[in-house]
């Protein structure tokens, strides 16, 4: 399948996806794709370095006739997230991406795709590799653990870069230039519960909640979309004066809204337990039926679990996670459309006694993140909770005098008569951080289009993917001389 995917164009950006793709590079495990990329730079024979945090940094002398231009830092994330379908069959940790071309999309089967941020580190390793290619000198950064904490571009030190301008090849629609992000800030609630004994003659049974479209928790959070932590929890409200809960696993990654629920519960009282969820699932299903089309609420009998948790600390429970805000918190007041402040419940355990109960909480107002993390906060502690803040990172605050955007809003209008659109996102992009280590290098961010972004439905538009290179072969080709 990769092979369809090699001969599509640009050729020599695809060359590099798929051979990217078959190197493993989950989050906190980019091992081998590290090495990848130091033996990438090194076969070129570019000056190949490994900050102390494991960042790549790949150095490109200019082209004949480019030395007096601005030096560019181009920049992509090596981690990818690793998500797949429930009846998917595949090992991350040592299998590559199984990709294939649908019509005018590359997708995976069953899997993410990798095109977040892939396609960007491809793009680089194109240009790095290039002999026809017109560019300025070229400080290639590949930084590592993007999606689950952004350590790599918040570990990176100053002095290893000397760029003026820096290119982020991490939007994901071509039609835009990113020139802000939001901030984030990992919310994390937990607290330990005495585990109660099985009811004498009660049945297990197991609840799902399948089949959401998830996503993105930042760029997808305004879609409105199914969490399956909150539908599980309504489930369990109407549910609770029939059951004891045994345990909860909801979701799975910080920055994935959540597709899938699980929990195992105990009954004596089959009847009225199976009335009640017959009547919140109607419910559920009826209200998400256009936007959640897959969406599946069932029902098994199951093994019997040793223990439960009582019926007050379920009320608690229960209670804390419906106080808890979920989704859009705020619009942005100055910026049309853009989701000012969110939060996503993005992850559930409940099991031998300990509850544990992740979120993420996104801002372009610093203020605004920490208001919503505070909300959260007080929302968990009333229900007798420890709650920790974690992995703070700043936003990306917008430069409206930037002069490469200048550049590429012109050149935009000139290729694609048509005026791009300049915005901040509701994604945090390593921009932020790596602002605090260079303030005055001028950043922005562009890409060609994916959708679905962190999750198994994840795809690449192919001709977004040619006019984002014929975009950027331009851009290289205008960069400004030094002043």
């Amino acid at each position: 399948m990769s092979n369809e995917v090699r001969n599509l164009e640009p050729k020599t950006v695809w060359k590099h996806f798929s051979d990217l793709n078959e190197v493993p590079r989950g989050s906190k495990k980019e091992e081998r794709v590290i090495k990848f990329m130091v033996a990438f730079g090194n076969k070129l024979g570019l000056e190949t370095v490994i900050d102390p945090i494991e960042n790549v940094i790949i150095k490109k002398p200019a082209t004949a006739g480019m030395e007096n231009r601005k030096t560019i830092v181009m920049q992509s994330h090596l981690d990818m997230v690793h998500q797949k379908n429930n009846e998917t069959v595949f090992d991350f940790d040592n299998e590559g991406i199984k990709m294939y071309v649908d019509g005018d999309w590359v997708k995976a089967d069953g899997t993410t795709l990798g095109a977040d941020n892939g396609l960007g580190v491809a793009s680089i390793m194109a240009i790095l590799e290039s002999t026809d290619i017109p560019h300025p000198a070229i400080e290639a950064l590949f930084t590592i653990d993007e999606e689950t904490g952004m350590t790599g571009a918040q570990g990176l030190e100053a002095g290893y870069l000397t760029g003026e301008i820096l290119l982020n090849l991490d939007t994901e629609d071509d039609d835009e230039i990113g020139v802000g992000c939001a901030g984030g800030v990992d919310v994390t609630a937990t607290k330990s519960y005495v585990e109660q004994m099985m009811l004498e003659n009660a049945s297990a049974y197991k609840i799902t909640v399948k089949g959401l479209q998830g996503g993105h928790s930042g760029m997808d959070i305004h879609h409105g979309f199914g969490n399956a932590n909150k539908l599980m929890n309504r489930v369990l409200n109407a549910t609770q004066n029939y059951l004891l809960i045994s345990e909860i696993d909801g979701g799975s990654l910080r920055n994935a809204i959540p597709r899938e629920s699980n929990v195992v519960v105990v009954s004596n009282n089959i009847s009225e337990m199976m009335r009640a969820f017959e009547d919140i699932k109607k419910a559920i299903l009826n209200e998400y039926s256009t936007i959640e089309k897959d969406l599946l609420i069932e029902i098994e009998e199951t093994k019997k679990p040793n223990s439960t948790l009582s019926s007050k600390e379920q009320k608690t429970l229960i209670n804390s996670i419906y106080t808890a805000h979920n989704g859009v918190f705020r619009m942005s007041p100055d910026i049309a459309n853009l989701t000012e402040t969110s939060n996503n419940i993005a992850r559930i355990i409940v099991k031998e006694g300990t509850i544990k109960i992740g979120c993420l909480t996104r801002s372009s107002v610093e203020s605004g993140k920490w208001d919503l993390a505070y909300t959260l906060q007080a929302a968990f502690e009333l229900g007798g909770f420890n709650v920790d803040f974690s992995g703070s990172y700043p936003g990306w605050k917008p430069n409206p005098s930037s002069a490469i955007l200048k550049v590429m809003s012109k050149l935009y209008e000139d290729l694609f008569k048509e005026k791009a659109n300049i915005l901040a996102c509701h994604a945090g992009l390593e921009c932020g951080l790596l602002g605090t280590h260079y303030p005055d290098m001028d950043m922005i961010s562009f890409g060609p289009t994916i959708k679905g972004a962190h999750s198994p439905d994840e795809r690449a538009c192919i001709s977004s993917t040619q006019k984002y290179w014929k975009y950027l072969l331009e851009i290289l080709s205008n960069i400004p001389e030094r002043t």
